[in-house]
């Protein structure tokens, strides 16, 4: 990009590219635009800001909070997590909701979070686990409130890679012994996949139970978010470089991103939702989470998401329970890749939500969770078979 700016015929033919992007992101953006054109028909753009003032200032959702820590990536870089630890008394109806007279496995679950998201992305699951299961939510890199990529100031790009061993770090730090259970959404599910591929042996010795929501392992080069064939030709083309210049104009770009707030928060509630009447107040909750990752950090992290391929990764699940969800309405990380994870693991209850889009555990909170506590208890029944053939073979 540096070239493009440092003269005026590369910097024209650098504005044509980001032109053309921006057509193509506008074959994107159309049907969400649509909506909200029809809005504007009849209801005021100030009535609309001061509904979202109104929905920010009533939720409740994002403020549960846990015991503090940090751990330390291996280039420096600061990782936020939280732990909720289990509590003496509990919930007896939230427990028995979840888990019936079934004892829910005493382990750690630990919550990876999607790309431009945060741990509060898991609130209603970590509402109800609260108390009952230890859990561990942590913010990855450069969201929420993890320090931002230090590898990425010094010029490196970001790799699921690198997240696998984010995760390893938070692991050592929140979780030092004890059984595990991994949980991850988009880029989440992609980081314990790397988890996977940079310490099977971590795996072996120590997770019991995996959960991968609306992800994939790879060819993410391929899905076309519901769009005609010119249109994602045309994306997959011009926008990495275009992410890439709007990442070194932060503070303009930013300015923009308020000024049409109406149009992201239509594009937001499409490809995070499938559902017609999905509440207002967490359609907005997801809108801020994401409004709230900065351009630049967009920018970073999409090249990754081309190169990922963690197929081969998936061996290291293949023993264990392994719950693999996602919506069927999902343009981002479609459901068909769901179907080819589940097709590698064959112990993997494959679960595809019906009128669900990619925000499967705020859409349809209560399924993911009622799923989530049905694979915890597998993995008590695992672990327990497993613990109980060690005892007879080491007594012989």
């Amino acid at each position: 990009m540096g070239e493009s700016t440092a003269n005026p015929a590369g910097a024209a033919a650098g504005w044509r590219r980001a032109g053309i992007a921006g057509a193509a992101i506008g074959v994107v953006a159309a049907g969400a635009a649509a909506g909200v054109a029809i809005e504007r028909m009849t209801v005021g753009r100030g009535m609309r800001s001061k509904a979202r003032l109104a929905l920010d200032a009533s939720s409740p959702y994002g403020q549960l909070h846990g015991t503090p820590g940090r751990a330390v990536a291996d280039d420096g870089t600061q990782l936020y997590y939280e732990t909720d630890e289990v509590e003496p008394a509990g919930d007896p109806p939230r427990r028995r909701r979840l888990f019936g007279r079934r004892r829910p496995a005493p382990v750690t679950v630990v919550f990876s979070h999607g790309y431009c998201l945060n741990q509060d992305s898991w609130h209603f699951q970590r509402a109800a686990l609260r108390g009952i299961i230890r859990t561990v939510h942590w913010d990855q890199r450069s969201h929420g409130r993890s320090g931002r990529g230090l590898a990425q100031a010094d010029g490196l790009p970001v790799s699921i890679d690198q997240l696998g061993r984010d995760l390893k770090a938070v692991l050592d730090a929140a979780v030092p012994e004890g059984p595990v259970v991994l949980v991850g959404h988009s880029m989440g599910g992609m980081t314990v996949m790397a988890l996977a591929a940079h310490d099977a042996e971590y795996v072996r010795e120590r997770v019991v139970g995996v959960a991968l929501v609306g992800t994939s392992s790879g060819k993410l080069g391929e899905v076309n978010y519901g769009l005609p064939v010119a249109g994602v030709n045309a994306v997959r083309r011009f926008v990495p470089g275009v992410l890439k210049a709007l990442g070194q104009q932060v503070d303009l770009v930013e300015r923009g991103r308020r000024a049409t707030a109406d149009l992201f928060a239509g594009l937001i509630k499409r490809y995070s939702f499938s559902s017609r009447d999905v509440d207002p107040a967490i359609a907005r909750f997801a809108e801020r989470m994401i409004e709230s990752t900065p351009i630049d950090v967009v920018a970073e992290f999409y090249p990754a998401f081309q190169e990922h391929d963690k197929a081969e990764a998936l061996a290291a699940f293949r023993d264990l329970p392994v719950l693999v969800l996602a919506g069927s309405g999902d343009l981002v990380t479609p459901s068909s890749h769901s179907e080819a994870i589940a097709s590698l693991l064959p112990h993997a209850e494959l679960v595809l939500v019906p009128d669900a889009g990619h925000l499967v555990m705020l859409e349809h909170p209560e399924t993911v969770t009622d799923r989530l506590a049905e694979l915890l208890t597998r993995a008590g029944a695992a672990r327990a078979a497993t613990a109980d053939r060690t005892s007879r073979t080491a007594g012989g």
